[in-house]
C-alpha cells in the first residue's frame, strides 16, 4: 500500500507540474491578446493612457477570461502529463506491475475537483472584483471619449403594496453611488387582486441612489387627471442599495459566486427574470465536476501503449472532443439563459456527458 501511495503521489506531482505549464502558456496567450485588445480600444482613444496603465488594465481583465478557459488547462495539462508518462514507458511499467489505471487517474480527477471548488469559492469572487475595478479604471480613462455615449437602464423596485418602474437614458457610478440621468419613475399601487394601478410619474434630470431613497433633482411630478408640478428636488423611497442596484446593470458573469443567491432573490422580488443569474449559479456549482471530467477525459485518451502506435492521433481526438464539450457547454448555457432549457439541465448536462464519455473510454481501455 505504501508503494501504491508513493506511485499515486508521483503521478499527481507530474500532473500538477503539467497543469502549471498549461496555465503559464494559456495565461501568457490570454495576457497578450488582452493587452492588444485594450491597446486598440483604450490606448488609441485616451490621451492619458500610458503603457503602465494599459498593462494594469490587462492584469485586471485577463484573469476573468482565463477563468473561462480553465477547463482547457485541465484538458491540456492532464493530457500532457499522461502522454509524457506514456512516452517514457512509465505507464507501461505501472501496468506491468499490476497497477490499475483507475488508481493513478482518480487522484488526478479528485485534485481537479478540489481545484474546481477553490476556483468557485475563492478565485471567482477575486476575478469578479478585478473585473469591476477594470470597468471603473477603463471608464475613467475613456471619460472624455464616452461622455456623450448613452448607457440606458431599466430598473424595477417595490413590494406587495407599491411597484416602481425606472427608466433612464444614461447611467453611471459617482463615488460608488448609482446615478441615473434623464430618468422617469412610473409609480403603481398594487390592488388586493394583484393588479397594478398607475398613480404618478416623476421626470427628473438626475436621480442618485441614497440609503433608503432616490434623490431626484430637476423634478416634474404628474398624476392622472392633474397638471405637472415642478420642483428643484424630491425623494422616492427605495429598497435598493448601491450594490444591488449596480448588480442589475451587470452581466451575470460579473457577479461573484457568493452574491448570486442574494442577487437572484432580489431580482425576483423586483419582478425581473432571474434566469441568467440562476444559470450562472448552476454553472458555477457544476464547475468542479467539469474540471474532473476534463481530467478523466484527457487521461483516458492518453493510455494507449506507445508500441501499438496511434497515440498522437488518439490524443488529438481527445483535444478535439474536449473542445466539442466546451462549445456544447457554451451552447447549453445560451439555451439556459434563453429559457429554452431549465438552468439545472443546461448547466449540468455538459459536465455529466463529458464525465460519462471519459469513464466509458477508460472502462473500455482498462477492462476491455
Amino acid at each position: 500500500m505504501i508503494g501504491i501511495g508513493m506511485l499515486e503521489r508521483y503521478v499527481l506531482r507530474k500532473t500538477l507540474a503539467s497543469l502549471g505549464a498549461a496555465l503559464a502558456v494559456l495565461g501568457a496567450l490570454v495576457m497578450l491578446i488582452a493587452f492588444v485588445d485594450i491597446t486598440r480600444n483604450v490606448g488609441t482613444r485616451s490621451e492619458d493612457a500610458g503603457f503602465g496603465q494599459l498593462l494594469y488594465l490587462t492584469v485586471l481583465q485577463a484573469p476573468a477570461t482565463l477563468l473561462t478557459l480553465t477547463p482547457f488547462i485541465f484538458l491540456f495539462g492532464t493530457l500532457g502529463a499522461f502522454v509524457g508518462l506514456n512516452r517514457r514507458s512509465e505507464l507501461i511499467a505501472m501496468r506491468a506491475a499490476g497497477v490499475s489505471a483507475w488508481r493513478f487517474i482518480l487522484p488526478a480527477a479528485f485534485a481537479a475537483f478540489a481545484m474546481g471548488i477553490v476556483t468557485v469559492t475563492l478565485l471567482n469572487p477575486l476575478t469578479s472584483a478585478m473585473s469591476a475595478r477594470f470597468e471603473t479604471e477603463r471608464d475613467a480613462l475613456l471619460a472624455g471619449y464616452l461622455k456623450n455615449t448613452p448607457k440606458g437602464a431599466w430598473l424595477r423596485q417595490g413590494d406587495d403594496k407599491r411597484q416602481i418602474v425606472i427608466r433612464a437614458r444614461m447611467r453611471d457610478m459617482v463615488d460608488g453611488a448609482v446615478r441615473l440621468r434623464g430618468v422617469s419613475f412610473f409609480v403603481y399601487d398594487v390592488k388586493p387582486d394583484g393588479s397594478l394601478v398607475f398613480t404618478r410619474r416623476y421626470e427628473a434630470a438626475e436621480a442618485r441612489l441614497e440609503p433608503g431613497f432616490w434623490r431626484l433633482t430637476g423634478v416634474s411630478e404628474a398624476t392622472p387627471g392633474a397638471g405637472a408640478l415642478r420642483s428643484e428636488s424630491a425623494s422616492v423611497p427605495s429598497d435598493l442599495d448601491e450594490r444591488t442596484a449596480a448588480d442589475r446593470f451587470k452581466n451575470p458573469q460579473a457577479v461573484a459566486f457568493w452574491r448570486l443567491p442574494e442577487t437572484i432573490t432580489r431580482t425576483e422580488a423586483a419582478g425581473f427574470s432571474a434566469t441568467p443569474f440562476k444559470m450562472r449559479l448552476q454553472q458555477m456549482l457544476a464547475t468542479p465536476l467539469l474540471f474532473a471530467a476534463m481530467s478523466i477525459l484527457a487521461a483516458a485518451f492518453s493510455l494507449r501503449l506507445m508500441r501499438l502506435g496511434g497515440l498522437a492521433a488518439l490524443a488529438g481526438s481527445g483535444v478535439a472532443l474536449g473542445f466539442g464539450f466546451f462549445f456544447f457547454n457554451e451552447l447549453c448555457g445560451a439555451l439556459g439563459k434563453a429559457d429554452v432549457l431549465g438552468p439545472i439541465l443546461a448547466a449540468w448536462t455538459p459536465p455529466v456527458a463529458a464525465l460519462l464519455a471519459g469513464l466509458t473510454l477508460l472502462c473500455y481501455t482498462e477492462d476491455g
